[in-house]
């Protein structure tokens, strides 16, 4: 009987990572977890509980040996790990470098002893800064914040071991993912946590400027299918960006959950539209969108329970949430 391929998944037990470890499974394969549940939780990966070709582990990233046994005998590990949102990377930006770049450098390591065949990286548009659109990977680089800052540099970690230590590995630069088991708690961050719980609270939605502002949401069941077409593929040494390349409005989700609004200011750094050019992905990988807009928003409400314990955000709590950002970059004194 031949054994089945084992993946490790970073950040398992997070938003897309959960996602990809249900789609590795589903593929096949045996996984192992390694999270810090800072942005995950065990819950989401429940659904799994006794099945023997998943081993969870909930330890720091950073605290990695090149030796791991987790990583023993593993073919593909799948790089997720790591901590979010731009606030808090303002405000703790060591904190962010140590865990997005240092965190890296020891999943890779593991993964070079380990001598996977296929390592992919979670890399992130913020790199982009305010790009022009639609916009394709050889678009100019500009970190707006340290969160992005330390996303690139960990995906200039990754392409270095390929070049160094001719470790096989592809990036995937994500765009607005959305879907069930996203963060509900911690900092001010992604428009549909917030959403969500505001709706569940019977309060307004908090729109940024005037909601005509544009954003490339991609539904997380497909995102996790990108990287999987990404670690499968014979191709190496790869960025691609991964969106659903039609940005929407948004107003446009306001109008889909349904419910009344309230406006906040428009804030700086933010872009008007992301659109990501995703003529390379499909065309290399093959890889297309199979959940349209309003159908992912029905998941979500048909899921809203989820987001019953998340904070519910206001305008005041907002408003104190984002002083940082505002100051930082709307160009006061850092």
């Amino acid at each position: 009987m031949i054994s089945k391929p084992i993946a490790v998944v970073t950040g398992g037990a997070g938003f897309i990572g959960s996602h990809m470890v249900d789609l590795l499974l589903a593929e096949g394969h045996r996984v192992h977890v390694i999270d810090s549940l800072v942005g995950g939780r065990l819950e989401n990966l429940h659904h799994h509980k006794g099945n023997p070709d998943l081993v969870v582990e909930v330890r720091d990233i950073r605290d990695l040996a090149a030796n791991d046994p987790l990583f023993a005998g593993a073919s593909h590990v799948i790089h997720f790990g790591g901590i979010g949102d731009i606030v808090p990377s303002i405000e703790h930006p060591v904190d962010y470098l140590s865990t997005n770049v240092m965190g890296t450098v020891k999943v890779l390591e593991c993964a070079r002893h380990a001598q996977i065949k296929k390592f992919v990286y979670a890399a992130s548009s913020s790199c982009y800064g305010l790009a022009a659109v639609p916009t394709r990977e050889d678009a100019p680089i500009a970190c707006e914040h340290p969160y992005a800052l330390s996303k690139y540099l960990g995906e200039e970690a990754v392409l270095h071991w390929s070049r160094a230590y001719k470790l096989p590995v592809n990036c995937i630069r994500i765009f607005n993912a959305y879907g069930t088991r996203s963060k509900t708690s911690g900092a001010y961050g992604a428009v549909f946590g917030v959403f969500l719980a505001q709706k569940l609270a019977g309060k307004p939605f908090t729109v940024v400027g005037d909601g005509t502002q544009r954003r490339d949401f991609l539904y997380v069941t497909d995102v996790a299918r990108a990287f999987y077409l990404a670690a499968m593929t014979d191709k190496v040494n790869h960025i691609w960006n991964l969106g659903a390349g039609n940005p929407q409005p948004v107003n446009r989700l306001v109008e889909l959950l349904g419910g009344p609004v309230i406006h906040l200011p428009k804030r700086p750094g933010e872009p008007d539209c992301t659109w990501a050019d995703i003529t390379k992905i499909t065309r290399d990988l093959g890889w297309k969108q199979l959940v349209p807009f309003e159908q992912g928003v029905a998941n979500l409400l048909a899921n809203i329970e989820y987001w019953r314990q998340a904070p519910v955000w206001d305008q005041a709590s907002i408003a104190q949430a984002t002083k940082t950002w505002f100051a930082f970059l709307g160009g006061e004194k850092k």
